[in-house]
């Protein structure tokens, strides 16, 4: 999705705001694989176009069976979704717990749900000195009850931290639900050693979600899936609307598993680029959070040349797409957040950046 601009209900599109078509914009604020959808999407439209003549399996058999087999957990620990974003806003009303703790700066989607279903919540603001890291410290001072739950991106949008080990644990003996968001997981070297999948599927204290959008390129596809407890998953779809994944999503849902040789290519891609940047990046003076994902939280230098608005709107100017995360709460204006992308796409980002920071450094 590319940038959005303005308050309140009252938004427009970057392409509304500067009058350029989407095609024409080098977008480094959805977080996105650049390397676009794997092959079997194309070969599933092709083939299976005509299908769509038909209804969906309300139960999303073939995709749950697949994904059971994928990472070893039961199929009645699975609910599948249109996205993440549907199944985290049916988990907290299906939840409905008494109170909910948001670890700030995170992604918006968890606050919404929260608000609209009326909990009670607090929030505990990362530390730009510990790396934006959950420390155990923080999270012992929680004081969690039974009936509250905890949101945790693992790795965290916009910061790109996993949550340590030690605190994960911490948690993990509280009373509270951790409702933990592990969208870009797929992204994360050896994941299968840091999700919390298989946990989730034996405990009703723990759920995960998952997006297949951001890893493979398919975001107007809108598939995701949860993993919790059956009895949790029982009770939640039976909140789910009927049909809420579709025949095409179902079937590249079923068929993205096996595309090994293209995840094993972005994973090789981003072990490369990623430090890549991020040491372009602070040569420009900039300082980079470290990220285990497909994006980096940056902050600008504390000279006031330049803020994240400013320059979201300097290089929309230009046909870049920037993330202000100023918007995040917790972090303040000298923040943005880029996508990794191929490289030279980053080098006409990292030319960009130059530009302006050396246009800052000489005004008056």
């Amino acid at each position: 999705m590319l940038e959005r601009y303005g308050h309140g209900g009252d938004w427009d599109t970057a392409e509304e705001r500067y009058g350029k078509p989407e095609a024409g914009w080098l977008d480094y604020s959805a977080n996105m694989n650049p390397a676009g959808p794997p092959p079997c999407v194309e070969r599933i439209f092709r083939e299976r176009w005509r299908d769509i003549a038909r209804y969906p399996d309300p139960a999303v058999r073939g995709l749950r069976r697949k994904l059971a087999a994928a990472y070893g957990i039961p199929e009645d620990s699975i609910l599948a979704g249109n996205g993440a974003a549907e199944l985290i806003d049916l988990a907290v009303r299906g939840l409905a717990p008494r109170e909910a703790v948001l670890v700030q700066p995170s992604f918006s989607e968890y606050g919404e749900a929260l608000r609209k279903a009326g909990v009670k919540t607090r929030e505990l603001v990362l530390r730009a000195e510990n790396g934006f890291e959950l420390t155990a410290a923080e999270a012992a001072g929680l004081s969690l009850a039974e009936g509250s739950c905890v949101f945790l991106g693992h790795p965290n949008n916009p910061t790109g931290r996993l949550v340590p080990a030690k605190t994960m644990a911490l948690l993990k003996q509280s009373p509270a639900t951790l409702l933990i968001d592990e969208a870009f997981m797929d992204f994360v070297p050896h994941a299968e050693d840091v999700s919390l999948l298989r946990e989730a599927a034996a405990s009703e204290r723990i759920a995960v979600f998952r997006s297949m959008t951001k890893f493979y390129a398919i975001p107007g596809i809108r598939l995701g899936f949860m993993v919790a407890h059956p009895r949790i998953i029982a009770r939640l779809r039976e909140l789910q609307p009927p049909w809420s994944v579709n025949f095409l999503a179902q079937r590249i849902g079923e068929a993205l598993p096996d595309e090994r040789e293209y995840a094993e290519k972005t994973l090789a891609w981003l072990a490369e680029e990623r430090p890549w940047l991020i040491r372009r990046l602070e040569r420009l003076g900039l300082d980079v959070v470290p990220s285990e994902t497909n994006y980096l939280l940056a902050a600008l230098p504390g000279d006031g040349a330049w803020d994240a608005p400013k320059l979201q709107e300097r290089l929309a100017r230009r046909g870049i797409l920037i993330r202000d995360a100023s918007r995040f709460t917790g972090l303040d204006a000298r923040y943005f957040r880029i996508a990794v992308r191929l490289r030279r796409e980053n080098e006409r980002l990292l030319a960009e950046l130059e530009q302006a920071l050396r246009e800052g450094a000489d005004r008056p």
